[in-house]
């Protein structure tokens, strides 16, 4: 979800199918086209083209996001599961357009609204409310979501789904890969294609309001009774496929916690790494999406609000074994068993070439080194980040293409990689070392 501070302006989603191809197809065409011109200007002035150069001049890296905004859905998942967040797949210009599309998402003009609801509720729906506003307060990849009241004063939260999303995904993704490819930004052997597949997959997945409500509903149930957390309840009356009808949740944004005494700061990251290491090793099921605006925190009761399950996934438990035996070794220190488990993992297969697969090791080890130096990790202090991301920035500069790493490890690899950014926002100690000790013996 985005933030409603971040919400641009109203602009109608285009709902046909083929207005969106159009619309993507006069994009590609567009960018070419001054492509090619440039080109030409730079061969007139005696100078070779560059591809990457002409690409990303102002306009076209304008235009590119001004319309992958406007598309919602594919640009925004494809961007999500490619940079996670960090810009770890995508090259840094492409990885710039993804957040843009993340903090300068448009919302939906209020008769499009009312279109989407008629067709949801029936005409007259709006008698079923006290109050109903129709400037959302945040906005997703496909759907933004409506503060209501209802007669009997119930706060609400009504996340409406855009129109046509679900009908366009696969022409969405398909045009989106075509793009980037475009771009010409990939590195060469990349294999573009698993990430465009499941982007796809979730996309449809998340469009399924019903399973959303279901994922809730689960997870309300395995949290029942805990002090930390609260999620809010569905609303089912409301709840169609397209519609889901929650009750509001008052709250601040995560970030607000920065602001805490550090003994509050570390709280809120200790719940919610606990809470991961339990998706992962207790529940099996996992809300896969780490954006910070997905947890809300109440400075009432101290508890941590959780939003969004339309990216809950679960998981193999063979993973979770795989994960917990890479914890056993990795807190050991015993290199040649994370090798081993790393490759059966997939995550650091045997085809990569020794040189390469040495440097990612060190890589892993060198967070396994932090973590059992620091019974309170400080990622903000410890200069972690920074050292990672110069390790992977060397192995990009001699061109290492990293290798499709399988899908259910990509999304907890995310859901990490989120924690270990939220921490550092926060500037919170997470005693990361006990976390892990309290899953690494359970069967």
């Amino acid at each position: 979800m985005t933030d409603h501070s971040h919400l641009s302006r109203p602009l109608a989603v285009p709902a046909g199918r083929i207005s969106r191809f159009g619309r993507m197809g006069s994009l590609a065409a567009g960018v070419a086209g001054r492509m090619a011109v440039g080109g030409a200007l730079q061969l007139g002035q005696g100078r070779r083209p560059v591809a990457r150069d002409l690409l990303l001049t102002p306009t076209n890296m304008r235009r590119i996001a001004d319309e992958l905004a406007r598309m919602r859905g594919a640009a925004m998942k494809v961007g999500q599961l490619m940079s996670m967040d960090t810009g770890d797949v995508l090259p840094p210009e492409l990885a710039d357009i993804m957040a843009r599309l993340r903090a300068d998402a448009d919302f939906m003009p209020p008769q499009q609204l009312r279109d989407v609801l008629d067709a949801e509720w029936g005409a007259g729906w709006r008698k079923r409310f006290a109050r109903f506003d129709v400037r959302p307060i945040a906005a997703a990849s496909i759907g933004q979501v409506h503060r209501a009241q209802l007669p009997d004063g119930t706060d609400l939260a009504i996340k409406v789904q855009y129109p046509s999303i679900a009908r366009s995904i696969d022409s969405d993704v398909a045009n989106i890969g075509r793009l980037i490819r475009l771009s010409g930004l990939l590195p060469d052997g990349f294999a573009i294609d698993p990430y465009l597949d499941e982007a796809r997959s979730q996309l449809k997945e998340e469009a399924d309001y019903h399973a959303e409500a279901a994922h809730l509903e689960h997870f309300a149930a395995l949290l029942k009774g805990d002090p930390s957390l609260t999620l809010p309840e569905l609303h089912a009356p409301l709840s169609t496929g397209k519609v889901l009808a929650m009750t509001f949740v008052p709250s601040d944004r995560i970030e607000s916690v920065a602001d805490l005494p550090q003994e509050q700061r570390d709280h809120v990251m200790y719940v919610l790494c606990d809470l991961m290491l339990r998706e992962l090793f207790v529940f099996g099921a996992m809300q896969s999406d780490p954006n910070f605006a997905n947890y809300r925190h109440d400075p009432d009761t101290g508890r941590i609000v959780l939003l969004d399950f339309g990216a809950t996934r679960n998981l193999p438990p063979r993973l979770s074994e795989q994960m917990r035996a890479l914890m056993r070794s990795g807190s050991a220190g015993a290199r040649g068993e994370v090798a081993q488990v790393v490759a059966a993992m997939e995550l650091v297969p045997e085809t990569v070439d020794e040189p390469f697969r040495a440097r990612i090791l060190d890589m892993i080890m060198l967070v396994f080194d932090e973590i059992r130096a620091s019974p309170l990790l400080d990622i903000a202090a410890s200069g972690l980040s920074q050292r990672l991301q110069q390790a992977g920035e060397a192995l990009a500069a001699d061109d290492f293409v990293p290798p499709p790493v399988p899908m259910d490890l990509l999304y907890i690899q995310r859901k990490v990689a989120g924690m270990f950014l939220l921490a550092n926002r926060l500037r919170a100690r997470v005693p990361v070392a006990d976390l892990m000790a309290k899953h690494m013996d359970h069967t």
